[in-house]
């Protein structure tokens, strides 16, 4: 055994590897996915720019628009604003929220899932005592009593579904980890002296990043989701600043008269909620070195 220790002893898996990609891309589902959210993402950002009428245009003659009425193809709504500008713009913010929340209820579940199954015993029962508490409570109640005494912005929003969501995340790490810190290269790890933040960070963490990554990218569709109900409910986004939540909590009034100001922006909640989950089922598959998509 080599007496350098500064790389890891076991390097893991690399997902990125041609054999687990070419699962992923066999992967039907999930390429339709990957489609989907980079068209998503494109419009989102770039749509606003090639529209003639921005979010906050008003155009009191043009109320109530049904789609492909001239420039407005995606309609208008009760104040004559263009649908589609407010979707693309919406759509920045939801996918903003809900990639920042994957990330932060990433980054807690995994610290919180490496330590409790490292160290096991006492301080992991705690841990996951702590998770289990958290998980009783029905998540959506929990964020909407968050966002009741909070002020809402997107910030205080992603926050809020973040605290709200790494469970999971800590559960799948945790469990993960037991199965790891037996193996053999943590035995050397830890006969060469090696600590035990190096050992968690540097050798576990790695070689289980393929659940990881699995449970991040369907939290994204969990955190879009999360997003729009509270904010249909006039506890997330506020106006004027537009989200796919509140522009479904705006339509509710008039889904006999003009249905597509909810028709709209729920179709785009759905495509971005339903890619995501094909990406992760993706993933999960090609992750899986059992896994034959063949």
């Amino acid at each position: 055994m080599s007496s350098a220790v500064s790389p890891t002893l076991a390097p893991p898996e690399r997902w990125w590897r041609s054999r687990t990609v070419r699962r992923f891309c066999r992967h039907r589902l999930a390429m339709f996915g990957v489609a989907m959210i980079v068209l998503l993402t494109l419009a989102c950002v770039f749509g606003p720019y090639l529209l003639p009428y921005d979010e906050l245009f008003i155009d009191l003659r043009a109320r109530f628009a049904p789609p492909l009425t001239g420039w407005h193809f995606f309609g208008t709504d009760p104040l004559g604003r263009d649908l589609a500008a407010r979707l693309f713009n919406a759509g920045r913010i939801s996918l903003l929220v809900g990639f920042f929340a994957m990330l932060m209820s990433t980054m807690i579940g995994t610290f919180i899932g490496v330590l409790a199954g490292y160290y096991g015993g006492k301080i992991g029962a705690v841990l996951m005592r702590i998770t289990d508490a958290f998980l009783s409570f029905p998540s959506i109640f929990l964020l909407l009593a968050l966002a009741a005494f909070i002020k809402p912005s997107p910030f205080t929003i992603t926050a809020i579904i973040a605290v709200t969501s790494w469970m999971e995340v800590a559960r799948i790490v945790s469990a993960e980890v037991r199965s790891l810190r037996e193996r053999d290269f943590i035995q050397a790890a830890r006969m060469l002296g090696l600590s035990n933040r190096w050992i968690m960070f540097r050798e576990l963490l790695p070689n289980a990043i393929g659940p990881i990554i699995v449970a991040a990218t369907l939290t994204v569709a969990r955190a879009i989701l999360l997003e729009a109900y509270v904010s249909f409910l006039g506890y997330g986004i506020q106006p004027p600043l537009p989200s796919w939540g509140n522009m479904l909590n705006g339509a509710q009034q008039y889904l006999g008269s003009a249905p597509w100001l909810a028709i709209v922006p729920g179709v785009a909640i759905t495509l971005a909620v339903t890619s995501f989950n094909f990406i992760g089922d993706g993933l999960r598959d090609a992750l899986d070195a059992r896994s034959d998509l063949s």
